[in-house]
């Protein structure tokens, strides 16, 4: 019975399995655990409500915060933009 052909890459295959060199190719890895995603976006993003909503309740008796003026208000919301960068990261 005649033998049928073979592709070239299931060639390459039967060749390498034979050749004892032949060590399989590494694969990248995944990156490790993200299990501390969640919990540090929830913080970050509660830090920059907590930060406006301390600015706008009692911004003007805290003397570092009155300093700082409207960029308290740039502070929260940084807060909570870095949250959701953060939150991109959970798989």
């Amino acid at each position: 019975m005649p033998e049928s052909k073979v592709r070239k890459a299931a060639a390459e295959k039967q060749k390498a399995k034979k050749s004892p060199d032949a060590r399989p190719k590494k694969t990248p890895r995944a990156p490790g655990s993200r299990r501390w995603v969640p919990p540090t976006f929830i913080t970050v993003g509660l830090l920059g409500v907590a930060w406006l909503i301390v600015y706008y309740v009692a911004g003007q008796s805290i003397p570092f915060m009155s300093d700082l003026g409207n960029w308290n208000i740039l502070i929260g919301m940084g807060g909570m933009a870095a949250a959701f960068v953060i939150a991109t990261f959970w798989k």
